[in-house]
């Protein structure tokens, strides 16, 4: 299904002048017809009426649209084209406008329940339903998915959408709610993309695919994953003609059930990398300390001593509480 912009129809205000003016002549006739006694006054009589019930029907076909709306129309179950940009329309009155999800309710803009409003600044705002399609840019904030990441950790995520109909036709006639099927496509996106990747750095994963581990994770490269996940939503929504403008992580934690075991596991890792800066350091102290003594001739230290003195530099240097030193007021030796 393609997409038919209808033109040549936004002469609404003309339509109208031209049925009011049909209906105040058909009261005129009406009036003639009543004041004759003749068959002639019972036939201009009834022709004003159907004139009159014509001109009503005709009314219908006056359509106003706002800037960023849509009307998509049918005749008698024909797709007869849609209505774009703001303005004043008239088409045929029998023709029906058609917007499968209007009533769909999402976690996303643009939503509203059936006969309630929206609240703006704590007022209520009330907004009338309508089959007319919205252009707009709106967002979708899907609710969290749980998902095993590729080490089999589970994982919450969630995502939030930034998307726009391009191509009306295709959204109300190749699917059967385009709301629902984008909600549906951007979880199965993120589960596609989310399994590939490990929560933080691992080894020997490979995440892009060239069959080389790298330095790929979900904490670490969320630009990436979700730049990821924008084309993967893409490419299944084209066929119900929206556009993803933009995919970004909302939330990413471990899953409850491991939270803690993992925040144990990174405490530790935190506290081995702490400990190697610490004792390189303190090597490197130690070396120092021995050569300057050397230098400086200050003192000769065998080697059973110079062992001692490592020892105890090393002790005051790596460890967690202040030294407490025993002073040696005797010989060396």
């Amino acid at each position: 299904m393609e997409e038919k912009i209808l033109t040549g129809k936004k002469h609404g205000m003309l339509a109208l002048f031209i049925l009011f003016a049909i209906m105040f002549g058909s009261f005129a006739l009406f009036i003639c017809g009543v004041s004759l006694d003749d068959g002639l006054g019972v036939f201009l009589a009834i022709l004003a009426m159907i004139v009159f019930i014509g001109d009503m029907i005709a009314f219908a076909g006056l359509k106003i649209l706002r800037p960023q709306e849509a009307l998509v129309l049918t005749l008698f179950g024909k797709y007869t084209g849609t209505l774009k940009g703001p303005g004043y329309f008239y088409v045929n009155p029998f023709s029906s406008a058609i917007n499968p999800a209007r009533n769909t309710q999402l976690s996303q803009s643009g939503d509203v329940k059936n006969g309630d409003g929206i609240q703006i600044s704590g007022q209520s705002v009330k907004i009338s339903n309508t089959n007319k399609l919205s252009l707009k840019v709106m967002t979708l904030n899907n609710a969290r998915q749980k998902i095993n990441d590729v080490l089999g950790n589970p994982v919450e995520i969630g995502i939030a959408v930034t998307w726009r109909i391009v191509d009306t036709a295709k959204a109300v006639f190749n699917v059967d709610n385009y709301k629902e099927f984008l909600s549906l496509m951007c979880d199965t996106a993120l589960r596609d993309i989310v399994r590939i990747y490990p929560y933080d750095v691992a080894e020997n994963i490979d995440t892009t695919g060239d069959g080389k581990a790298d330095d790929g994770s979900l904490r670490g490269s969320s630009t990436v994953v979700a730049e990821r996940i924008k084309n993967k939503i893409q490419e299944s929504v084209d066929e119900a003609g929206i556009e993803i403008i933009d995919a970004r992580i909302t939330y990413l934690a471990y899953a409850p059930e491991i939270a803690a075991a993992m925040l144990q596991r990174q405490q530790a890792s935190a506290i081995i990398d702490a400990r190697k800066i610490i004792v390189d350091g303190a090597v490197g102290m130690v070396e120092m300390a021995l050569n300057k003594l050397k230098e400086e001739s200050i003192i000769e230290l065998d080697d059973e001593r110079k062992a001692a003195m490592v020892s105890n530099l090393l002790v005051v240097l790596c460890g967690n509480k202040d030294a407490q030193p025993i002073v040696n007021s005797g010989s060396l030796y």
